[in-house]
């Protein structure tokens, strides 16, 4: 029966290395690859047909083989883009070798026949869009900002004029530049004065701001649902934003009707676990005073008080639900 956990992500990951330490507690069979490896740092040898009907085959890194029969469970985390791997090509043969690779031991790794994906790449795919992840929380009834998209100034401002006070929210963090860094753009509140026709270049997304009490995180795994009131100390409006070890943590009991639509909300996008955020507007024990902003499907959970609950409860599914493989 397989029972080995395929990590899949880079190394320099601080949340995979919580779900590795307490599998490699249990005695559970682990094997971490970074696909970006590919080279000398990683090879593999897959084959089907004659007789077969699923891939099958080995992947050799530079300290463990694994034979893909052996995987049960895949911990999909967050592995280098090829890009990095083959930046030093021109670029004709950078973009090829980046395809080659990604369809190629990608296609292999993203199939592998009967393992539990936690979470699969392509239901993480489907759920990071934020239009996406708003309409299906109205649809199952949770309080979510009223929210405009769009390239449109006279659009913005009426919007604006609507609604007491707006904030701008980027759909995703800035992208690497020259030198590889990356960076991030906070929630932060706009001044409608500002609106002019350079909003046309692309799109914006805008929300009325929610007169929120404070903020919170729920971090759903399986089952399991772990909940924090977070705080900056400053009374930041996006408290991603500051020192994140200055933050204050309460735990917080999430209602009944907010926990099913969570459960439902990642079913239907095929998840196995995700970071939601609501702004909480009065007393927690109403459902009613829960808005929801957004569900990150690969969310960090490392810095959160409950992150050793949180990696058992990988564990668990990982190891139990993932052992019951053919």
């Amino acid at each position: 029966m397989a029972s080995t956990v395929l990590v899949v992500t880079a190394l320099e990951d601080v949340t995979a290395d919580w779900v590795i330490a307490v599998l490699n507690e249990r005695g559970v069979p682990v094997v971490r690859v970074d696909p970006a490896d590919i080279g000398l740092g990683l090879i593999f040898g897959f084959r089907i047909g004659q007789g077969s009907r699923v891939w099958d085959g080995r992947l050799r890194t530079a300290s463990r083989g694994i034979e893909l029969g052996e995987v049960a469970a895949v911990y999909y985390r967050r592995p280098t883009p090829y890009a990095t791997r083959y930046a030093q090509l021109p670029r004709q043969q950078r973009e090829f070798a980046i395809s080659e690779a990604r369809h190629g031991l990608g296609g292999v790794l993203h199939h592998l026949h009967g393992a539990l994906y936690v979470n699969h790449p392509s239901a993480t795919s489907r759920a990071d869009f934020k239009p996406a992840q708003l309409q299906r929380f109205a649809e199952l009834d949770l309080r979510i900002p009223p929210t405009l998209i769009t390239n449109d100034v006279e659009q913005a401002r009426k919007f604006a004029a609507d609604h007491d006070h707006v904030i701008y929210k980027a759909f995703r963090g800035l992208p690497p530049d020259e030198e590889g860094h990356t960076g991030a753009i906070w929630a932060q509140r706009i001044d409608p004065e500002s609106f002019d026709a350079s909003l046309a270049v692309t799109a914006h997304l805008i929300q009325a701001e929610v007169p929120k009490t404070s903020d919170v995180r729920v971090t759903v795994v399986g089952r399991r649902v772990f909940a924090h009131q977070v705080a900056a100390p400053d009374g930041a409006l996006d408290w991603r934003c500051g020192d994140w070890n200055e933050l204050i943590h309460t735990p917080i009991t999430v209602p009944g009707p907010i926990v099913s639509a969570l459960h439902s909300y990642l079913a239907s996008f095929g998840l196995v676990f995700g970071c939601f955020d609501f702004a909480l507007t009065g007393d927690g024990g109403d459902p009613r005073h829960w808005t929801a902003i957004e569900c990150n499907p690969n969310g960090q959970w490392g810095w959160l008080p409950d992150a050793p609950a949180i990696a058992e409860a990988f564990a668990d599914i990982l190891s139990t639900e993932g052992s019951g493989r053919p």
